[in-house]
């Protein structure tokens, strides 16, 4: 298939579906109706292949990539769905790591498209759907879905999966799962299904009650994750880390290599083992030896990019997609513990970000380059440079992300760390124009 055929496709999509990586709330539907007559159109597909469902306030990105690369390596043919992408739309579809080709993503819409005008889906629904119908034709043995937004309304939750997977809970898109971490946590556990066990990473005495009574409603085995598992990050090493893995306090891999650095990254390890825990118990076959090789290779084997990515040395860039308040509190921490002369911060949010949860959680002795991705959601750069003010961080504003890169490392030095970061969006720009 031709490369124009594909742009025309896309360009096709993004004018005529509401996506809610451009356009934020309009484009969330609070109800599965439309994924579900989607998939009655396809013959069901949803139903045509086992899952893993993961959802999660922060963390679901890793973690799925972390399981996928684990189930690929223990041999089975595997499907993975998250979102957003960050540079080729296909990113979000991929089966044993290779993205979903062009030709798939034009005869799909070519199939759907007299459909589109009668059901009128969000560009997630429409995104899900085709993934579902693809990895159920291509018959894989194992799909990974990564929940967009929430859980119990979210477009993937017409999965009866093997397994359920909540990450944890903290705040996060509030007006549209609630203000309360109860209620966020209420909406997370939408996803836990009658007689599925589900692994929830950790155990918070505001949320870990509603997990609880919902599964026990749901007559689902529940299993915390922190319970059993302590994960320490040891050193960096490479382009990854070296971790400590206790179970019950015992050690269970002393020193484990994993190619994804990131403080947060020890709750989604501790996370990652409890449900290859609860998979084998399940009768899945994944050996030690399988799980550690395929965490010493997650990148390579799924294409994961955008946590904790080191995009260049001297002066070291490194990106980061954290955005709400409990992810950047961890990246930032990490950020205090590295060695550097001067720290620079390209810094770009999008507009229905409550910026006064996050920027007291950046550092006031960084010089920062604030700045606007090109899409429709983003913030005005010289609108967040006058908030981040207000909170002692001072800087420059510039129209993009490209140019705010451009600038920080020109007036950086060898022993300089210059971090992007802000939002999903701004690391995106940086990953396509690198």
């Amino acid at each position: 298939m031709s490369q124009p055929a594909y742009r025309e496709t896309l360009d096709f999509l993004y004018q005529q579906l509401p996506m809610f990586q451009r356009v934020g709330a309009a484009a969330f539907k609070k109800d599965l109706t439309n994924t579900l007559a989607l998939c009655r159109l396809l013959g069901q597909p949803q139903k045509q292949f086992k899952s893993i469902h993961v959802a999660g306030t922060n963390g679901k990105g890793s973690v799925s990539h972390m399981l996928a690369a684990i189930l690929q390596k223990a041999g089975y043919k595997t499907g993975l769905y998250t979102s957003p992408h960050l540079h080729d739309f296909r990113e979000r579809i991929r089966i044993n790591g290779e993205m979903i080709p062009e030709n798939e993503v034009v005869n799909f819409t070519a199939k759907t498209r007299a459909q589109l005008k009668d059901i009128q889906p969000s560009f997630f629904e429409w995104t899900v759907v085709m993934a579902f119908d693809y990895f159920a034709r291509e018959k894989v043995d194992v799909a990974v879905i990564e929940v967009g937004l929430g859980g119990r309304l979210d477009s993937t939750n017409v999965l009866t999966p093997q397994l359920s997977v909540i990450t944890n809970i903290g705040w996060d898109h509030m007006d549209m799962l609630g203000d309360t971490l109860p209620l966020i946590a209420a909406e997370k556990a939408g996803i836990i299904k009658a007689d599925v066990p589900v692994v929830v990473g950790e155990s918070h005495p505001e949320t870990a009650p509603v997990f609880e009574r919902t599964a026990n409603e749901k007559r689902a085995l529940l299993k915390f994750a922190d319970k059993s598992f302590q994960v320490q990050q040891l050193r960096y090493e490479g382009d990854g880390a070296v971790y400590e893995v206790k179970r019950l306090g015992k050690p269970l891999y002393p020193t484990l290599f994993v190619d994804l650095a990131g403080q947060y990254q020890v709750y989604n390890l501790a996370t990652v083992f409890a449900a290859v825990e609860m998979l084998n118990r399940a009768g899945w076959e994944l050996e030690a030896e399988t799980v550690t090789e395929a965490l010493g290779e997650v990148r390579r084997l799924t294409g994961f990019t955008g946590r904790w990515t080191v995009l260049g040395q001297q002066p070291l860039i490194i990106a980061d997609t954290a955005h709400n308040s409990n992810g950047l509190a961890l990246v930032m921490e990490q950020l205090s513990q590295m060695p550097r002369k001067t720290l620079r911060m390209v810094i770009g949010v999008v507009q229905d970000k409550d910026l006064d949860k996050i920027l007291p959680l950046f550092p006031k002795e960084a010089k920062y380059y604030f700045c606007k991705s090109s899409i429709p959601r983003a913030m005005n750069e010289a609108k967040l440079a006058e908030k981040a003010a207000d909170f002692g961080l001072s800087g420059v504003t510039f129209p993009d992300v490209a140019q705010a890169l451009s600038a920080a490392k020109a007036e950086s030095e060898t022993d300089d760390l210059i971090y992007v970061g802000g939002s999903t969006f701004t690391v995106a720009e940086i990953i396509t124009w690198q």
